[in-house]
């Protein structure tokens, strides 16, 4: 199954305010050369005050996929069809990036954890495992901290939250570069820290790396977007207090590009140490596993998974057997 189109809901009628003139609309060619052979459907849902695009499709146990800063689904074209061969994967547009628009309202916490839950409620028949990567990590955290019994499993791919986000000077000036003039040169300088060989991924990805780069852009000039960067930014750049990363009671396992620049290895292997969180290292990849190793960091979900759907089994004969020998 291909891409496809199934609108559920229209888009706001009017475009966002400050947006360039000769900026191309959400469906943009760009978009659509990234979406056009994924197996998934498109739908818009109305979801806590963001008219949000979403990604679905597969079967089976469900796993939400949210993506990090100046980011959107497309960064998870190369994961998706591998985990969609026996999951039902949902992979959102967050608020304000891609295809997806803040109608109302501001992106604080309280209303980022109501989009996500609205999310899942949605788009989920049963408890989701939920996967994030970068400040989606730090979102994922944060909604099984506070709702936890809604999510059968959390995965946190190169997280921010577990210290305070302080990349090398480099990567930071990199990043402040980009954000206030985004040019494919800005563009480029960026991913040099984000990818750990920026050339071979150029390469790995062919003829998909001028529409990913063209998008990219594209969302980044948008007013949208723009407004929505320091908004999640000012909670998921935190450090998420130990105690409350205490209370995740759910399954949670880490997964890190071995030479991040920003939230280097040592803060993940510290956080697998002192939670029991297990830990899967992505060599040669630096922040961003989804797009630079795919088939690597699809291999560790999929392990991820499978052991929590063991784990889960294993809970459940459990209980059945205690509850058999009670009677």
């Amino acid at each position: 199954m291909h891409h496809q189109r199934e609108p559920i809901d229209p888009r706001p009628e009017q475009p966002d305010s400050g947006e360039s003139s000769g900026a191309a609309p959400s469906d943009s060619s760009a978009r659509t050369s990234l979406l056009k052979t994924l197996p998934v459907i498109e739908r818009r849902i109305q979801l806590a005050g963001v008219s949000t695009a979403v990604l679905e499709g597969g079967e089976g146990r469900p796993v939400v996929l949210l993506h990090g800063p100046y980011a959107n689904a497309a960064h998870f074209m190369r994961v998706i069809p591998a985990l969609s061969a026996n999951h039902r994967v949902i992979v959102p547009d967050l608020p304000g990036h891609g295809a997806s628009h803040v109608v109302r309202g501001e992106l604080d916490v309280e209303s980022t954890l109501r989009w996500l839950g609205e999310l899942i409620e949605q788009t989920c028949t049963s408890r989701p495992a939920l996967v994030g990567h970068l400040f989606g990590g730090a979102m994922a955290a944060r909604f099984a901290i506070e709702r936890g019994q809604e999510v059968a499993r959390l995965v946190l791919i190169n997280t921010l939250g577990l210290s305070e986000f302080r990349p090398s000077p480099q990567f930071a000036d990199a990043m402040t570069e980009f954000a206030d003039a985004p040019t494919e040169r800005t563009h480029r300088s960026l991913w040099q820290y984000c990818a750990y060989d920026l050339p071979m991924l150029r390469q790995q990805m062919g003829p998909l790396w001028e529409p990913f780069e063209a998008y990219n852009l594209e969302r980044a000039r948008s007013a949208s977007q723009r407004a929505a960067i320091p908004q999640l930014m000012s909670f998921a750049a935190s450090a998420i207090p130990p105690a409350d990363l205490a209370r995740i009671t759910v399954p949670t396992a880490l997964i890190w590009g071995r030479h991040d620049l920003a939230t280097p290895l040592t803060i993940a292997e510290a956080a697998s140490a002192r939670y029991g969180w297990p830990l899967h290292v992505i060599e040669k990849a630096n922040d961003d596993p989804p797009v630079e190793q795919p088939e690597a960091l699809a291999k560790a979900l999929l392990l991820v998974l499978r052991d929590g759907d063991a784990s889960a089994n294993q809970r459940s004969n459990v209980v059945r057997n205690q509850s058999e020998g009670a009677r």
